[in-house]
């Protein structure tokens, strides 16, 4: 699904067009194409080894490309390498401080290595230790923190120079769901204040709250690209699941409720399921048609497509849906 024509970098703050990298026979990255528009955040999900962390580290430099361009925050990562360091901020699935220097200590020497002066990088490292509700663990050894503690820590230090992308790598693998949120809120925040944010996450949920927009990766390849409803919209509708007390009243009223599309799901015969095309006044519908005949419901579910669905349906066969 890689574009066909140019990706142009007008208004994107990073734009990948058509990049293709190999390590021996694997073919990571096979023309991917992407961008992320200003101020916004673009999912990338995919299984392991899909590509997805192959191409943050060619829009981090780290790598470069075979064929393909990529250009962040205006300037050409093969070109300008340099240039794009100083304009990005990167946070992966590993914290990346010193576990033996304080919180303090490891903010101020990112600052030091970015050129700010000892009187900057300390007020800098005051300011995001307070941003990421750090002050009171600022004096400690990184080797006490907690993980979440740490990874707050991390993506503190990839905004030290205020940068305005920043690559996010799986930023919370091995979070407890309450340190996850609390990791969501200050992405949130960072956006909302316009920072452009490229986020690889395999956290369905973490894409669905905080991606403007998603593109999948599989087998380096962009499979499916749009926002989280447009990528849900794909499943179909909503459904109704309707369960019953036995299988012969599942079978009448399957029966009686085929003008709606109802079917039994796969091995489960005490319960039918149909789509919810009309919304509330379908459920209306159908639950009067079977007080009608006498056809008691025992219990009643509504299931929505959710990116979970989209991205098994997406990976399970091969990209192509």
């Amino acid at each position: 699904m890689s574009s066909p024509h140019p990706r142009s970098a007008a208004g994107a703050a990073i734009v990948a067009d058509g990049l293709v990298k190999h390590f021996g026979e694997v073919r990571a990255l096979d023309g991917v194409s992407f961008d992320v528009p200003s101020g916004r955040v673009l999912g990338v999900l995919g299984p392991n080894g899909a590509g997805k962390t192959t191409a943050v580290r060619i829009l981090t430099t780290i790598l470069r490309p075979d064929h393909g361009r990529a250009v962040v925050a205006g300037v050409d990562v093969v070109a300008h390498p340099q240039e794009v360091r100083r304009r990005i901020g990167l946070a992966g699935q590993y914290a990346a401080v010193d576990e033996n220097l304080t919180g303090r200590e490891n903010l101020a020497l990112v600052g030091r290595l970015n050129h700010l002066s000892r009187a900057d990088a300390a007020t800098r490292a005051s300011e995001l230790l307070g941003q990421f509700h750090l002050t009171d663990a600022a004096n400690r050894p990184v080797r006490t923190y907690s993980g979440g503690m740490r990874r707050r820590l991390d993506l503190a230090a990839a905004l030290v120079t205020h940068p305005p992308v920043l690559l996010l790598d799986e930023p919370t693998t091995g979070l407890d769901p309450a340190s996850r949120s609390d990791l969501w809120e200050v992405i949130e925040g960072l956006v909302s204040d316009g920072t452009s944010v490229l986020l690889t996450t395999q956290y369905l949920e973490e894409a669905d709250r905080l991606a403007d927009r998603i593109v999948v990766i599989d087998r380096g390849l962009v499979a499916a690209e749009g926002t989280a409803a447009e990528l849900k919209s794909r499943l179909g509708q909503t459904r109704v699941a309707l369960q019953f007390a036995s299988v012969d009243l599942a079978a009448a009223a399957a029966h009686a409720l085929g003008d709606f599309g109802a079917v039994h799901p796969d091995g489960d015969q005490h319960t039918v399921d149909l789509p919810l095309r009309g919304g509330a006044s379908t459920v209306r519908d159908v639950l009067n048609l079977l007080h009608a005949r006498d056809l008691e419901v025992g219990r009643i579910d509504l299931h929505e497509p959710t990116l979970d669905d989209v991205f098994i349906s997406i990976t399970s066969n091969g990209g192509r849906s």
